[in-house]
């Protein structure tokens, strides 16, 4: 589990290609080693990835076909930026929201815009996405916390603080950019349990379900 708070920016040192659709990834960061072990999670560009070994400066992950496939991690390149975020600790602050590292998507930056000192970001999402979204709502893009300001259709806006433009790598994208996605938890949760209830029982919401 993770909170959406990125740590500090790592950068791609080697790429190992295993097959067609699973590499070995060599990562050089500093602060996320401070207390590292072998089975730790990591949270690279929002994708919870498993630490398989490190060194003083560096460590590795395995990248499994269907991570490949449903996110960002392909278009990476030997010298890349990524956002890190070790694993929450139990007494840790939680100072983002609820993120699993579990991307749901892919979305595509259409508009980049700064406005006095923030810089509004719009994305296009997949259709089947856009129920998960509202007003005010968290999302975790690039694995960052941030709040949705608009939905329009299948595109929604973010707006990023000087902090946030400075500290990750969803600063540095603009236009034609594409960005790992993962919707908020609580609302995957309670519309697959609505959907479920809906499909299972001709009465549908009722007081015996609430």
């Amino acid at each position: 589990m993770f909170t959406g708070i990125i740590e500090e920016t790592g950068t791609v040192k080697k790429i190992n290609q295993i097959s067609e659709q699973s590499v070995i990834m060599t990562i050089s960061s500093s602060k996320v080693l401070e207390d590292v072990n072998t089975g730790d999670s990591i949270s690279v560009n929002g994708i919870c990835l498993t630490v398989t070994h490190y060194t003083d400066s560096d460590f590795q992950v395995d990248v499994m076909p269907e991570t490949v496939k449903s996110t960002s991690l392909s278009i990476l390149a030997e010298g890349s930026s990524v956002n890190l975020e070790r694993a929450m600790a139990a007494g840790g602050r939680f100072g983002g929201h609820f993120v699993s590292g579990h991307v749901d998507g892919t979305g595509k930056i259409t508009r980049r815009e700064k406005q006095e000192n923030a810089i509004y970001y719009d994305i296009e999402i997949p259709e089947d996405l856009i129920k998960y979204f509202m007003m005010k709502g968290s999302i975790a893009v690039d694995g960052i916390s941030l709040t949705v300001f608009g939905i329009e259709n299948n595109k929604f806006t973010i707006s990023l603080i000087p902090h946030t433009v400075s500290e990750t790598v969803l600063g540095e994208k603009g236009e034609g950019d594409i960005v790992n996605l993962e919707c908020d938890m609580l609302a995957k949760h309670v519309h697959n349990l609505l959907n479920h209830q809906q499909t299972d029982s001709k009465d549908g919401i009722n007081q015996a379900f609430l």
